[in-house]
């Protein structure tokens, strides 16, 4: 299972830190990704992190902004998002895989309920 938490609403330029709380098995034994849906949008593929860990993938849209790191410890990855604009509304999901085609979002089979993001301008 997959727990997502740490949305919230914040002013643009600001920062906010998501969770994703994995059970049942070693976040290190998945890939986790993070993928947002905004309304009457496509889900998009925001940022992920392979099994090993060795390799981190982001959006082009999030480059620079936002950083994708685990905690093996406490079983949890998190997106820390810096800089935030309103575009970066929308509800986030975190993911995981057992694979690493990380960056498809069809290619995940665990789904977190999602936690709301809400940028002001």
């Amino acid at each position: 299972q997959l727990q997502a938490s740490g949305g919230g609403l914040v002013q643009a330029g600001g920062s906010l830190r998501l969770s994703c709380a994995v059970s049942g098995r070693t976040v290190s034994s998945v890939s986790v990704g993070w993928i947002r849906q905004a309304p009457g949008k496509e889900r998009e593929f925001v940022a992920a992190i392979t099994r090993s860990a060795m390799n981190t993938y982001y959006a082009d849209s999030v480059k620079g902004r936002f950083t994708i790191s685990r905690d093996n410890a406490k079983n949890t990855v998190y997106l820390q998002m810096n800089s935030l604009k309103p575009e970066d509304t929308a509800v986030y999901y975190c993911a995981a895989q057992i694979r690493t085609i990380v960056v498809v979002t069809t290619s995940y089979e665990y789904w977190g309920q999602g936690t709301q993001v809400t940028v002001s301008s």
